[in-house]
Formats: structure tokens, C-alpha cells, sequence
């Protein structure tokens, strides 16, 4: 594995740190466009179908939290980097039957939206963050829980064994303004604060509309393709 002194093995394009530069300079100037410090705003870098060296070279830049959203690619990538102290974030829809096995090796979970799935990740040996995914549009088929049902799916979040809610994550849909969307997370998060009042985090802001998402009081990023650049072609 790749120490954090390490110099680029090569097996990744040397591009690669002047993306991750350009994205942290890019939060700092939203950060300071919303008067934040950037300190408190948490860069989760998305490595889909990306190889295992990527992230091994992301570490030798200094960073700590990567996201997957496919749970056998994930569970994979955990494994084999078990020795660096990475911070896994499954960003990805969680199918039930897999619940258990996601939360042996994710430490933050961004995307409970049913009751049952949090029945199935509940646990008294262990404790998992996790944020509650909110569906922003009007396709019920889409990830996330109808905001109408917002409040009660967070009392179950709280009175379920061994998770620890953060806070709300959405995804801007298409047709929508980014900022417009985020604003709405955000006052949906103001609303459930009587219930949870330490569940404050934002879980909002990808790639392309991340500073967006700053100036809405984004704490946590999902970026993938603008620091990582474009996916391998499979086959």
C-alpha cells in the first residue's frame, strides 16, 4: 500500500492532484462566498468503477473519506485497503438483504429512506452514522423518503439500536436550480432539529454543483468526476 509520504506511482494520471487542487481551492471560495470556514465542510471522494491504485494515490494526497455506491465494489475496495485508516461512505441505495453486510465495512451510511431499511441495519454491538436521503422530486421510485414522511422515519432512525443520524442528504434533481434544491434540504433539516437536535450535517453537492451546495450550508461533499476525472471504460 501507498504511505501517505509516498510519491505517485505512476499508475495513476498525474492530473489527478491538480483536479483534487482545483475542487479544494473551488470549496474554499464558496466556503468564503457563505462566510464558513472550510474546515467544517467534509470532501467525500466517490471512486466508482475507479481502481484500487486511484485511491491509493487520493491517500498519498491526504485525503480520507472515499464513497462507494455499489456494495460488492465497495466491500471489495475495503478489504483490500484495510490498512489505511479510510473513512467509507456508501452513498448508494441499499438493497435490505444487504444491509448488514454494507455496515460491517461502511462507517457512514447516506442513504436510509425506509423504515425497513433501518430496521435491517439496527444493531446493539455496533454504532453507524448515517444520514437520511430525501426525495426531492415527485418520482416516488427515486432514492430517498417523500419529505411528508420526513419527520416519522427520523424517530425511527433515532429509536433504532446502533445508528447515529447526522443530518439529511439529497441529490439537486436535473430540473431543478442546484442552489433552489439545496435551500429546500436545508430548511427541511431547520424543521426536524425539535426532534434531532445533534442531527445538523448536509449531506448535498456533487461535481458539478458543489459550491451550490456550500452556500446552503453543504458539511458533507460527494464529488466524484471532477477529482477523480472521467471512469475507466469496462471491457
Amino acid at each position: 500500500m501507498v504511505s501517505p509520504d509516498a510519491e505517485p506511482s505512476g499508475m495513476v494520471p498525474d492530473d489527478l492532484a491538480a483536479r483534487l487542487h482545483g475542487v479544494r481551492a473551488g470549496i474554499i471560495d464558496a466556503a468564503r462566498l457563505a462566510d464558513r470556514d472550510p474546515a467544517g465542510i467534509t470532501t467525500i471522494v466517490v471512486t466508482k468503477f475507479h481502481p484500487v491504485a486511484l485511491i491509493e494515490e487520493l491517500y498519498a494526497l491526504g485525503e480520507r473519506n472515499m464513497g462507494e455506491n455499489r456494495h460488492q465494489e465497495a466491500q471489495s475496495k475495503a478489504a483490500l485497503l484495510g490498512d489505511l485508516d479510510l473513512v467509507w461512505h456508501f452513498v448508494g441505495q441499499v438493497q435490505g438483504k444487504k444491509a448488514r453486510q454494507v455496515r460491517a465495512y461502511a462507517d457512514v451510511i447516506h442513504s436510509v429512506d425506509r423504515e425497513s431499511l433501518v430496521t435491517a441495519l439496527g444493531s446493539a454491538e455496533s454504532i453507524r452514522d448515517c444520514f437520511i436521503q430525501v426525495n426531492l422530486t415527485d418520482d416516488a421510485a427515486r432514492g430517498g423518503v417523500d419529505p411528508l414522511n420526513l419527520p416519522a422515519l427520523v424517530d425511527t432512525v433515532l429509536a433504532a439500536p446502533g445508528l447515529r443520524l447526522l443530518g439529511l442528504m439529497a441529490v439537486a434533481p436535473l430540473a431543478e436550480e442546484p442552489r433552489r434544491a439545496f435551500a429546500r434540504v436545508r430548511e427541511l433539516s431547520e424543521q426536524i432539529r425539535t426532534q434531532a437536535p445533534a442531527a445538523i450535517a448536509l449531506s448535498m453537492g456533487m461535481s458539478q454543483d458543489y459550491a451550490a451546495a456550500v452556500l446552503e450550508g453543504a458539511t458533507h461533499l460527494r464529488i466524484g468526476t471532477a477529482i477523480t476525472g472521467n471512469r475507466p471504460v469496462l471491457g
